[in-house]
């Protein structure tokens, strides 16, 4: 399962497309407590980024009506989380830069006042001028450019809180799986992003990849950065 989030800049705000992939079992939904633990052991749990990241789940989890248990064996689920930023790829992408030419302005004839006669008549004579020149957009130059990037993610992984059973582990609930990619490897400003897109598609199937545009303007982006 992957998502992948592409920067665009558009007016004031920036603009996410957001490819989502999520996973549930029916009903899943009504499992609507949960403990949160850190999925990757080299991530430290006392780590600034790593409360930063549980809290930004936490508070997308709440936007599904979810809530944390005071402790663990009150909790319907365990909630795995586990982020952080790949390796470098290269990609090669397409550039499309405007063009544009000056085009001189236009040369017009008319009369004007140049004086006047000892009789108080005026004098008129014709001149040729010309209008100031303009700037017009005449297409698009198109080239190739290799870029680095790198992939940002967040992963959810929900599962019964029960042990174990006749060597089988607890079932699997629901997973969240959101990848970001791009050039910067600023992975505490992309969390945000990929946890407000996560909200809708806690407990939910997407039933295959979905596309979606998010702005670090709209208000799940907000409501996550504000926090619980």
């Amino acid at each position: 399962m992957s998502l992948s989030l592409a920067l665009a800049v558009g007016g004031c705000a920036n603009s996410y497309q957001v490819k989502v992939d999520s996973l549930a079992k029916p009903r899943a939904e009504e499992s609507i407590s949960y403990k949160i633990v850190n999925k990757n052991p080299a991530v430290p749990e006392d780590s600034l980024r790593y409360k930063e990241a549980a809290g930004f789940v936490r508070t997308a989890l709440s936007g599904k009506g979810m809530y944390e248990a005071s402790d663990l064996e009150k909790a319907d689920l365990v909630v795995a989380l586990d982020y952080g930023v790949g390796p470098p790829q290269s990609r090669r992408e397409t550039v499309a830069e405007p063009v544009y030419m000056n085009v001189p302005g236009r040369w017009r004839t008319e009369r004007v006042q140049v004086g006047t006669d000892r009789n108080g008549n005026a004098i008129y004579q014709t001149v040729t001028t010309q209008d100031p020149p303009t700037t017009e957009f005449v297409g698009y130059r198109e080239y190739v450019v290799t870029v680095t990037v790198y992939e940002k993610f967040l992963r959810l992984n929900a599962v019964e809180n029960k042990p174990a059973s006749e060597g089988r582990p607890p079932s699997e609930i629901w997973t969240v799986d959101v990848t970001s990619e791009g050039e910067s490897r600023d992975i505490r400003k992309a969390l945000p992003i990929l946890a407000a897109a996560s909200i809708d598609y806690v407990g939910k199937d997407s039933k295959g990849q979905k596309t979606i545009r998010i702005k670090d303007t709209d208000k799940d982006v907000a409501f996550i950065k504000k926090g619980m």
